[in-house]
């Protein structure tokens, strides 16, 4: 490639993207941050788990966070579809400091927050800035097609792209590299609810997980600020998109009136925000990066809003991604191996958040009674809801947890490892 402008090219302004153009920054090498959007907008995907406190405070936020409005989240509890409620997973049970409490954060606030680090780091941070095309000679990138919001179309080399265009997957989707996971084929309808009920002192900013009747489908219920909360239906495609002819507002009322855990709830709210809809969002790409590019964030993979690891994996993914592409940089070498050199790492930890989402979806499981068999496994799960899920092994528990499912409905997608080969069963360790 002749006279590259830059050395890296972010493609997107979400945390994945923030992120990683604030570490390749830091490194001193030139960044171009490019996001489409004026300013960042209402996105779904508010609530973070406390491994991402790490990330945060390497990129130097989390004086802002403790200064925000943003409710402190200090647990998980789950409600089954009679409205019966768990004990509450305190994140503090396996970790006492102050890394055992995180936040539930507005996430045009948030990504605003993020892109503003990025560019205080150094990052040339452009929003407005439309991408056409990733250029591409073969399977290099080469740099990007972009309107910078001009109106006018130019080439702007690098000698790295990154893809943080989220569930976009600009460069993914382009090379026909995303695999749907076909066990986990969900829809969701959101929307936030001024004046819902909070549960009091430490419970108040809590992410409820709250099952419908028949456990046909499943509410999340996250506190915002200024007396909002983020209520979301997730199911399968059929019957979340498919019911009542098809209208989500429709299915999402009837939904809430077949969900004894959430109605008391929201018994004095009001909808704040017209419902929005999402489908068909869980899946992986055969690969993390080619030759000149590296996929981060949800451009790479999405597993479920279960768990709430989407920002997590997000920034654990940037941050390998960040640290594999100063290396291949340093080394004038970027090539696949190079920056994708993390990726058996980045599968592994998400393999265990999947084994729990494939848990939480068999029919007749129930967190609950497997704990009452297996006590022994409540830290192991604490650990999962908190993130602590890389370089761990979590063996058994999932051998435990496949015995407790019997004539389980699911089974484990295929892998791909990072040179692009089929793996079967890599779901089972972590």
């Amino acid at each position: 490639m002749t006279n590259p402008e830059y050395d890296v090219i972010v493609v997107g302004g979400g945390p994945a993207g923030s992120t990683a153009a604030t570490l390749v920054a830091q490194a001193g090498r030139s960044v171009l941050q490019l996001e489409r959007r004026p300013e960042p907008a209402f996105k779904v995907g508010e609530s973070l788990i406390p491994a991402t406190y790490d990330t945060l405070e390497r990129l130097g936020l989390i004086d802002q966070l403790r200064a925000s409005h943003f409710p402190k989240k200090y647990s998980v509890q789950f409600f089954s579809g009679n409205g019966k409620a768990s004990s509450p997973f305190y994140f503090s049970e396996t970790d006492p400091s102050e890394r055992s409490q995180t936040w539930q954060v507005l996430r045009s606030e948030f990504d605003a927050l993020m892109l503003a680090n990025a560019e205080r780091h150094g990052a040339c941070v452009r929003q407005g800035a439309a991408v056409k095309e990733v250029l591409l000679d073969g399977d290099r990138a080469l740099g990007v097609r972009a309107d910078l919001g001009d109106g006018e179309i130019r080439e702007i080399r690098s000698r790295v792209v990154m893809d943080a265009t989220g569930q976009r997957a600009m460069l993914a989707r382009k090379l026909g590299l995303v695999r749907h996971d076909e066990n986990l084929r969900m829809a969701a309808i959101f929307t936030h609810y001024e004046g819902g009920l909070r549960d009091p002192g430490i419970d108040e900013g809590a992410t409820l997980i709250i099952q419908t009747e028949g456990n046909k489908a499943w509410f999340w219920y996250i506190p915002m600020p200024e007396d909002r909360v983020s209520v979301g239906l997730v199911g399968p495609i059929d019957h979340v998109i498919k019911g009542r002819g098809g209208d989500p507002q429709a299915t999402f009322d009837a939904e809430i009136q077949h969900c004894p855990g959430l109605l008391p709830r929201l018994e004095n709210a009001r909808q704040a925000i017209d419902v929005k809809v999402l489908n068909d969002f869980s899946y992986l790409t055969e690969r993390a990066a080619g030759d000149g590019w590296v996929l981060v964030g949800d451009a790479f993979g999405f597993l479920d809003p279960m768990y709430s690891s989407g920002i997590l994996l997000a920034f654990r993914s940037a941050e390998m991604a960040a640290e594999a592409t100063i290396a291949a940089l340093a080394a004038d070498d970027p090539s696949a191996e190079r920056l994708g050199a993390f990726e058996p790492r980045l599968r592994e930890g998400m393999a265990s958040f999947r084994q729990l989402v494939y848990a939480f979806y068999t029919p007749g499981f129930n967190f609950a009674r497997f704990l009452r068999r297996h006590p022994e496994h409540r830290l192991a799960i604490v650990d999962i809801l908190v993130g602590d899920v890389f370089d761990r092994d979590f063996g058994p528990l999932f051998g435990d947890l496949r015995g407790f499912i019997t004539g389980r409905a699911v089974t484990d997608p295929p892998e791909v490892g990072a040179d692009g080969a089929t793996k079967t069963g890599a779901g089972a360790t972590a």
